[in-house]
């Protein structure tokens, strides 16, 4: 196996409301929900880069998928760090998000590796942590 992802995927309750979430509070891009004629097949995608897709898909149907019993729900299994160019536009995002109503456990903070960071929770408790790291260059777009 290669060490490569194509796409993540994030199980979510209510799908009509992560795909706001996502697509008009975030402002990313999407088809929309397709995949709706097929019984348990309703799903969302999001281009994130080339080659890599974020995918939101009822935590019901996750489940049935992989064959797997639906447990709760936790925001401790995992995290999705966003990497972005200043600490204000730390601030900003993180803004962005509590005015949509997200959580935010963790309010923007310097960090002790040098850096700026805060979390914010979407709808379905995904964790993501919105970060400015010095030493970490984004790639122009």
């Amino acid at each position: 196996m290669r060490p490569r992802i194509s796409c993540i995927t994030l199980g979510v309750d209510e799908l009509e409301r992560a795909l706001v979430f996502y697509r008009d509070v975030l402002g990313w891009p999407t088809k929309g929900i397709v995949g709706a004629e097929f019984e348990e097949g309703a799903v969302v995608f999001f281009d994130l880069q080339p080659g890599l897709k974020l995918a939101l898909f009822s935590r019901h149907n996750l489940a049935h998928d992989a064959g797997v019993t639906l447990g709760p729900a936790s925001s401790t299994e995992y995290l999705l760090s966003h990497n972005v160019a200043s600490r204000d536009a730390v601030d900003a995002l993180l803004a962005q998000a509590r005015a949509a109503g997200a959580e935010i456990p963790q309010p923007a903070r310097d960090t002790f590796w040098g850096g700026y960071a805060g979390y914010f929770k979407d709808p379905d408790g995904h964790l993501w942590e919105v970060v400015w790291n010095p030493k970490w260059p984004l790639p122009e777009d």
